[in-house]
């Protein structure tokens, strides 16, 4: 850890250094009630308590759709909130829990009336049975052999909730893995079943489901902490002044705004992507890269320079040395005003080295990043992707996963306008924590922005819920009437060609960017969406476009819309959403 205090070192003295001592960022702790009262709203579930608790149909759909795990850790905040409001307003009437769930008296304690539903695959024991096709999801750097990893793979099940899998092992014999700084090649790799769904990203998926996924998933690992007695207490910070124009210590919102109006669509920061180019045109065989820092003052006159050049193009970038630009570029992480992991949810990630097993830390860490902001998550995934490609030249550099995440916590987790309180006994444990839990983002990364396929099928039924109570209401009932009546009348030689051709296993599948006509597609046992896109590449000729830049989209029926993994079985997916659309577009649109 010789590294880690190092760069500690280096980052106080920069502070203490400057003449501009950032205010410090209170990470304050809502009071009785109040936390749970907020977690509620992010879960969007605000309705289950106060004045609004009368009309519930809004929670009640999601509701109906959770496992038992995570119905109870619902459960468990509305009481704690109900309890508080009962305590300040006395003579106010609350609803009571037990009217909300449903539950009879002697079970208000359990929840009974929410079943697990077991996917094919799995056994009544809630375990996922082992399959030979499994896809390994690769780890981040080299291992010592196939030997000895093909001893390290485990199965990781996205089918089945993580708290629900927790609950059911937690009974048993304690894990005898490793922890602490083992050695890179004795981190598992973790494999995951081949499904004929599709892996689905963050990114592939519209906003609107993507806005449930961020609620289940915050609840979802509420409930995997609860299993293990574990307090998710998110943070506040309290409002400060915040520089609202510049590069270094400009919150990601405020300098993604002034980069889009200079590049539209910009998703992560122009300097940060700009600084990892200049170290990688370098070379990243520099021995010490990242560990070795550049001169001080010389960093200093490169940010003033940066702040008052870099968006007229007006920066001498060749003058600029790779361990400056390094340097730079831990300094701009580490001055944002507000932490890249949020001041919200930080500790939650600090707390994720609590869980028992490797395999659950993985597990809360892929939900803690499915419920970062978009701008957070986005620069974490470039930050990450760049870590790697260090590593990957680790014989030269000599930067192993071990000295990199040991060099990178410090900066990840001691942002600006943090005070330390601890001890030193608390102060070592936060630097072998959050080191190793900067190893787990980078060497697992690639499956850190999957989304899993049990959330994903809770998503298909809450939409599938709000469509059954959208059809119940007699004015919409109307209006699809009235569309449907048009839809026939303009389009009625094409709505029975595509009743034909449905029952024939055929789907039509549009490209409206490309082409007027659509495209038949017979539907076959072996039949996936990278098919479909070679059958329409090779029609349509007269188009410039890559493969790459291409997506079938599945949309509409009991999702908002989904880009489809190129290992999408169209036959499988068909008889999950048969009421949806397949449309060819850029992945840009």
């Amino acid at each position: 850890m010789d590294d880690y205090w190092t760069e500690l070192e280096h980052i106080q003295k920069t502070r203490c250094n400057d003449q501009e001592q950032p205010e410090e960022v209170l990470m304050k702790v809502p009071d009785e009630g109040e936390l749970e009262e907020e977690w509620l709203k992010e879960a969007g579930l605000s309705d289950l308590i106060g004045d609004s608790a009368g009309n519930l149909q809004e929670s009640m759909v999601v509701l109906s759709t959770l496992t038992r795990t995570q119905a109870a850790a619902v459960q468990k905040r509305v009481e704690t909130v109900t309890q508080t409001l009962r305590k300040k307003n006395r003579h106010h009437q609350v609803p009571d829990v037990r009217d909300i769930f449903g539950l009879p008296s002697a079970q208000s304690g359990k929840i009974s009336n929410v079943k697990e539903t077991q996917p094919a695959g799995t056994s009544e024991n809630g375990k996922q049975d082992v399959k030979s096709d499994g896809q390994t999801i690769s780890p981040c750097g080299d291992d010592k052999s196939n030997l000895d990893m093909a001893l390290l793979e485990t199965n990781i099940n996205l089918e089945i909730s993580f708290s629900e899998q927790a609950a059911g092992l937690k009974d048993q014999s304690k894990s005898n893995e490793p922890h602490g700084d083992e050695d890179d090649a004795l981190l598992p790799n973790f494999i995951i079943p081949q499904d004929k769904m599709g892996t689905t990203m963050i990114g592939d998926l519209a906003s609107q489901d993507m806005k449930k996924v961020h609620s289940l998933a915050l609840i979802e690992l509420t409930a995997l902490y609860d299993t293990f007695g574990i307090d998710l207490k998110s943070h506040k910070a309290v409002k400060i002044k915040t520089k609202e124009s510049g590069l270094f210590g400009v919150p990601l919102t405020v300098l993604l705004e002034q980069d889009q109006k200079k590049v539209p669509g910009t998703k992560v920061p122009l300097i940060l992507q700009k600084l990892i180019s200049h170290i990688e045109e370098e070379g990243l065989d520099t021995e010490g890269l990242l560990r070795i820092s550049g001169s001080a003052t010389r960093v200093k006159s490169l940010c003033q320079d940066l702040e008052a050049k870099f968006y007229e193009g007006a920066f001498a970038w060749d003058s600029v040395k790779q361990h400056d630009a390094a340097r730079l570029l831990k300094f701009f992480i580490r001055e944002l005003p507000h932490p890249l992991l949020t001041v919200e949810y930080l500790n939650a990630f600090i707390t994720v080295q609590k869980l028992p097993t490797r395999k659950q830390q993985l597990q809360a860490l892929n939900l803690l990043v499915l419920f970062l902001p978009d701008p957070s998550r986005d620069t974490l995934k470039t930050l990450l992707e760049f870590l790697q490609r260090v590593i990957d030249h680790k014989e030269k550099n000599k930067m192993t996963l071990n000295n990199i995440a040991v060099v990178m916590a410090p900066n990840l987790f001691m942002f600006k306008g943090f005070r330390s309180k601890n001890g030193e006994q608390q102060e070592f444990a936060m630097a072998t924590g959050t080191a190793n839990l900067m190893r787990l983002l980078i060497r697992y990364q690639n499956l850190l922005w999957l989304i899993p396929k049990f959330l994903m099928n809770q998503v298909r039924k809450q939409n599938t819920e709000n469509q059954k109570k959208m059809s119940k209401d007699k004015a919409m009932k109307k209006l699809l009437k009235k569309m449907a009546y048009d839809r026939e009348k303009h389009e009625k030689p094409d709505r029975n060609t595509t009743e034909t051709d449905t029952l024939q296993g055929v789907i039509q599948v549009q490209a409206p960017q490309f082409s007027k006509v659509s495209m038949a597609i017979q539907l076959k046992e072996d039949l996936k969406a990278s098919d479909v896109l070679a059958s329409f590449l090779s029609q349509i000729r007269t188009v410039a476009i890559k493969r790459e830049d291409l997506c079938l989209y599945e949309i509409g029926g009991n999702i908002g819309a989904r880009c489809l993994n190129d290992e999408t079985y169209m036959k499988d997916l068909y008889q999950l959403n048969p009421n949806a659309e397949w449309v060819i577009k850029s992945r840009s649109c």
